[in-house]
């Protein structure tokens, strides 16, 4: 009898000690960055300063880690995968996503999700590709956890290694300085260990003739939290980019907010939150002069329950959560998002062009 139970109670006990020895390394090497962290700066070629009265450009995007193409699907969004692409198929997303970087021709870019050195993308330092020649740019990391397990199976089809983060690229402009800012993290131990730890990546460029300079926000916000995580990372964003401003500075802020764009439930309304359903942007959340960038005409992200078919409007759901925020002195010419039919990632990308008032 004793030897049956031996039998029939070794598998659960050793379970335990196993889910109890992952989840002490896991807290043991736990991503912990600090408050305010200076990032580097690295530049290449001679780089101009920024000037008032002349137009330029900028693409926010979020790249989807080359992952995230229309043959991908995540479980996260009611799909099957973790891992939703091989090696070859993340390329062939990478070389699609640079090209479209490099057609639409932005000064400034700001790319979310891209990874240095993960298991779903193998080993890949996608900022090698995603890079300008000449310009500046600066990486901040959100997301970097030696092994992240599937948190319906621990070690079974886990996501493995992730080191992601924020990438902000410069064509030619000159970028004085960059700093990561932490944003709220809304999880508790045990979940808060292989989680993401949200950021802003604030660059400095300056403009010429005068002591003011632009800071250029790059930011991803909260996607599977219950809704306080956004919101308490949006005010924080606020209250960040308003003191810059009232310093006299300009301020453009871009990337996935994780929230829809005021009427875009109207022109797309959710009939799959079952699956995954975002945040909703307050209308009221900036003082009357700023501007909300987006556009309402194409959907800027879909949903990843399926491998992405544009005729499958039943079993498709598209939103507008990508966008950005202008301080008042800052002035839109024109916003768009880029019709990239979701080809390379789950979202397309939002451009944009300005002009600093004088």
């Amino acid at each position: 009898m004793k030897k049956i139970v031996k039998v029939i109670l070794a598998p659960p006990i050793a379970a335990v000690f196993a889910t109890g020895g992952l989840l002490g390394w896991l807290t043991a090497t736990e991503y912990k960055p600090a408050p305010v962290e200076t990032v580097a700066v690295q530049s290449v070629g001679e780089n101009a300063s920024l000037k008032t009265g002349e137009e330029f450009t900028v693409l926010s995007w979020n790249v989807g880690y080359g992952g995230l193409g229309k043959d991908s699907d995540f479980f996260m969004d009611g799909g099957k995968n973790t891992k939703s692409a091989d090696k070859p198929q993340v390329q062939t997303y990478l070389n699609g996503i640079s090209d479209t970087i490099r057609e639409n021709g932005a000064d400034l870019v700001l790319l979310q999700e891209v990874d240095a050195n993960s298991s779903r993308t193998y080993g890949i330092d996608e900022r090698e590709q995603l890079g300008s020649p000449t310009g500046s740019s600066a990486y901040a990391l959100n997301y970097s956890c030696p092994f992240v397990p599937n948190p319906n199976t621990l070690i079974i089809h886990p996501l493995g290694r992730i080191n992601s983060g924020l990438y902000t690229v410069t064509d030619g402009i000159r970028v004085d300085s960059a700093e990561r800012i932490s944003l709220p993290c809304p999880f508790s131990w045990p979940l808060r260990i292989a989680n993401l730890k949200r950021c802003l990546l604030v660059n400095r460029l300056p403009v010429e003739g005068i002591d003011r300079e632009l800071v250029l926000v790059n930011l991803h916000l909260e996607a599977y939290d219950d809704g306080e995580g956004k919101i308490a990372q949006t005010n924080q964003l606020r209250d960040y980019i308003e003191a810059e401003y009232a310093k006299g500075n300009y301020v453009i802020a871009g990337g996935d907010f994780n929230q829809v764009f005021p009427g875009s439930l109207e022109a797309y309304p959710n009939t799959h939150a079952e699956n995954w359903e975002p945040g909703v942007l307050d209308e009221k959340l900036l003082p009357e002069g700023w501007t909300l960038a987006y556009d309402l005409t194409v959907p800027s992200c879909r949903l990843l329950n399926q491998p992405y078919d544009p005729a499958d409007t039943a079993g498709t759901q598209h939103y507008v959560i990508d966008g950005l925020i202008l301080s008042p002195n800052v002035k839109l010419e024109e916003v768009k998002t880029v019709d990239a039919a979701f080809e390379n990632s789950d979202h397309n990308p939002v451009r944009i062009v300005v002009t600093l008032e004088k």
